[in-house]
């Protein structure tokens, strides 16, 4: 036997030559891999950037409302606008999606209307309770199981015939569940079309992404279950958008999941439920990552090609902010929940004692 095949470091080098970071534009909006630059028509360009911007505003104004008590849990998207909307953008709104709480952005540009998820903030059950045509899931707050969430709708869809698929999101913390793993498993066994994201951005609430795992990569947990994975930029818009894009195609030709890994970070807290970043990164660190900015880099992108300026992107934002402030108006005027439905909501068979506990609180809410 070769004794190079025993030299058991060279493999785990070798692993990552595996799963290169797939790049189109570098920091400074120039397109460095013209091969994978993505065929969007100018319009489209600009409604990626316009989707980035809203998520970045949303984030903005969300942050407030959340430090003004106007909301409930609240996971910033600050730092991932690429890895999020530049991703669903490559999806249709025939596809199935399964957020996870991060991921508000995605499931409003899906077809959740602002107000709604605004009162899914705030824990409002009509948050929940989405029309026929919105083929998504409320955000999973459990980490990982939207992957088995998606397996299955995924699997649904091809006993069906359909072509569709189903795309789901979770954290670098969300790959270390066996829900990640079971859910890419039996997805691959069955070649589900589903599409796993695995956001990278570094941190399990404080968890340093080293701290979970000696893999290399999170594209490699792929391997395991038999399917494509693949690391990207997740601060690169194009890149993102083109790895989703070949991934949904795969997944529609019959060939099974794919799992993207995308390296991004997020800039903020983990959520306004009194997470202090200060406490577990330097400030070096979230400033060193500030300069790979999605937006700035887009924004480059499109200035150079003339497609986007300052003016635009005031109006947009102004626009943007309008927008919002009406669905928090929105939210507000939503019925005030009681205890009567509460019981109603939970059980869908409720028992002699359920039963009479809805009359008393029906009585008394009168």
């Amino acid at each position: 036997m070769n004794k190079d095949v025993l030299d058991f470091q060279k493999h785990l080098d070798a692993v990552k030559e595996l799963y290169p970071e797939v790049q189109v534009l570098d920091d400074e909006g120039n397109v460095v891999n013209k091969d994978l630059m993505p065929e969007l028509s100018d319009e489209q360009l600009v409604e990626l950037m316009e989707r980035m911007l809203w998520s970045r505003t949303l984030n903005e104004r969300s942050t407030v409302l959340a430090k003004q008590g106007k909301l409930g849990f609240f996971a910033p998207t600050i730092g991932q606008e690429a890895s999020q909307l530049a991703s669903s953008f490559a999806f249709d709104k025939k596809d199935y999606l399964l957020p996870g709480y991060r991921d508000i952005p995605q499931l409003v540009q899906h077809g959740l209307p602002l107000h709604q998820a605004f009162l899914w903030s705030r824990g409002h059950a009509a948050g929940n309770v989405y029309e026929k045509d919105l083929l998504a899931l409320p955000p999973q707050i459990i980490i990982g199981a939207q992957i088995i969430q998606a397996m299955g709708v995924a699997i649904g869809l091809k006993k069906r015939g359909k072509q569709q698929v189903a795309f789901t999101y979770t954290g670098d913390g969300g790959s270390s569940q066996g829900d990640t793993y079971e859910g890419m498993n039996f997805a691959s066994r069955f070649k589900a079309p589903v599409i796993f994201y695995i956001q990278n951005n570094g941190y399990a609430i404080s968890t340093p992404r080293f701290k979970q795992t000696a893999a290399p990569t999170l594209a490699q947990k792929a391997a395991a279950a038999g399917i494509p994975g693949i690391q990207v930029d997740g601060m690169d818009a194009l890149a993102v958008y083109q790895v989703s894009k070949a991934a949904r195609n795969w997944a529609l030709a019959g060939n099974g999941p794919v799992l993207i890994e995308t390296i991004t970070n997020r800039f903020g807290p983990h959520s306004m439920s009194g997470d202090d970043p200060s406490l577990y990164r330097s400030k070096e660190d979230i400033e060193q990552w500030k300069t790979h900015d999605p937006i700035d880099r887009y924004r480059k992108f499109l200035v150079k090609k003339g497609l986007w300026n300052e003016e635009m992107e005031e109006k947009y934002v102004a626009k943007v902010n309008e927008e919002i402030t009406q669905a928090v108006k929105l939210a507000d005027g939503a019925p005030k929940q009681k205890v009567s439905d509460f019981l109603k909501n939970t059980f869908e068979t409720p028992g002699q004692v359920i039963k009479e506990q809805i009359a008393y609180f029906e009585h008394k809410e009168a």
